[in-house]
């Protein structure tokens, strides 16, 4: 049975991956329920938009390698810890039969080195999914530099992989990470794309059974820990969605845990984060390339969400009539998200929209009123500058409003929308 103290250590080293969503959060508990600042578990979703809780826990935190941003570096004055294959299947199943999670996020430093590391992660999962026939959640960090059959293997048993790209560039890798390079960070990824491509085709035809990586494979990237802009941030996320057919690019504003004259000693923001997290969305879900959204060389505005932004400079695209726009013009209009926009589409087979069926349907008609008529009609601002200024205000207004819950009950529609889960 693996000790409370290792397990601490080996949950706390884990908490700074940001693959999965709730683990390395600051809030500490200060009298109330709930803790989001303990390590150990963190939440992901399935396809059909369950939260499910999962352990996030490392295979071990001592590491060979000696990457300048990393809390567990080698030369990082920390406790250290290593847990055997035995004691993180024990754990895990210990953990599921209580119901405290329902799955696995396993990752490791690269322990001796990668191979032994890729060798330890593939028993786990390989002794969860054969011996103790547990069919749960796996998220497996692939191990850069280790074996391709290592790799490939592992992908048989684990629901998802990913292989973190951390930083944008080569030049930043070299300086900040010189044990990894981008070829090994991308090759890997690349592999298992194709890999996964042959399976589901000999699958298809009926010539094998079983799994390969039905969830698919996610990367991170740290983001103001390197000079690297948002713009060329983005254009290697587009390159990763379209030539490797990643599932997710996670982005993780450089948080300062360790000293080094290389790294900046300050955050990278998490408004840069979240700014890039919007782009990320629109290149996967509305239709837009990196290249509509910003330069190479540029960072994205703080003042809009991209989207706006992007509507700000094509004003000359707008107003569009809500009863006649095509779908993906739809999609471009600030205010109007993506199930929105479909929603509008499927309404208009039976009726003229106007701007209270756009209430109804709870469009963000504070941006979008700018850049849509419903029926000929506009209520938006007559000029560019007054329609910066209220958008300007709006995001201001939005980022500082506390949800009122009693307010939103306040109509029978909104009561309905509670009952059934939508707030």
């Amino acid at each position: 049975m693996i000790t409370e103290e290792k397990l601490k250590i080996l949950t706390d080293s884990a908490k700074y991956d940001v693959s999965c969503s709730s683990s390395g959060s600051g809030r500490k508990n200060t009298g109330g329920m709930g803790n989001g600042y303990v390590a150990g578990c963190c939440h992901s979703f399935t396809p059909d938009g369950r939260c499910i809780s999962l352990l996030k826990i490392v295979l071990s935190n001592d590491c060979i390698y000696d990457c300048k941003y990393c809390p567990n570096r080698l030369s990082a004055d920390v406790p250290r810890a290593t847990a055997t294959p035995e004691e993180i299947c024990e754990l895990t199943i210990d953990f599921y039969k209580r119901n405290y999670i329902e799955g696995l996020f396993l990752s490791s430093a690269v322990h001796k080195n990668p191979d032994y590391t890729m060798e330890r992660l593939l028993l786990v999962v390989k002794k969860l999914r054969t011996e103790y026939r547990f069919h749960g959640y796996i998220h497996l960090k692939g191990i850069p530099r280790a074996d391709e059959r290592l790799m490939q293997e592992a992908a048989r048993y684990a629901d998802r992989m990913s292989y973190n790209v951390e930083l944008p560039s080569e030049k930043s890798l070299k300086l900040l990470a010189p044990q990894k390079s981008k070829e090994s960070l991308l090759t890997p990824m690349q592999k298992l794309a194709v890999q996964s491509a042959a399976f589901k085709e000999e699958k298809r035809k009926g010539l094998i059974k079983g799994h390969f990586l039905p969830a698919g494979q996610t990367t991170q990237m740290i983001v103001g820990a390197s000079p690297e802009p948002d713009g060329q941030i983005l254009r290697l996320t587009q390159a990763l969605y379209r030539k490797n057919g990643l599932k997710r690019v996670y982005y993780s504003s450089y948080v300062p845990v360790v000293r080094d004259a290389l790294l900046p000693e300050t955050s990278g923001g998490q408004l840069r984060e979240h700014r890039l997290y919007q782009a990320d969305w629109l290149l996967r879900f509305y239709g837009f390339s990196v290249e509509e959204i910003v330069n190479e060389g540029e960072n994205l505005s703080m003042e809009f969400d991209p989207k706006c932004a992007w509507a700000l400079r094509n004003m000359h695209l707008f107003p569009v009539e809500i009863n006649r726009a095509p779908l993906e013009v739809l999609l471009r209009v600030p205010g109007i998200g993506a199930k929105n926009a479909y929603k509008i589409i499927e309404a208009r087979k039976y009726t003229k929209l106007s701007f209270e069926d756009l209430v109804k349907m709870r469009v963000a008609l504070k941006r979008a009123k700018h850049f849509i008529t419903c029926n000929g009609k506009f209520f938006g601002a007559k000029s560019e500058n007054a329609v910066r200024g209220l958008l300007v205000a709006a995001e201001t207004q939005e980022s500082a409003e506390q949800l009122d819950l009693f307010g939103m009950l306040s109509t029978p529609q909104n009561a309905l929308i509670a009952l059934t889960g939508q707030l």
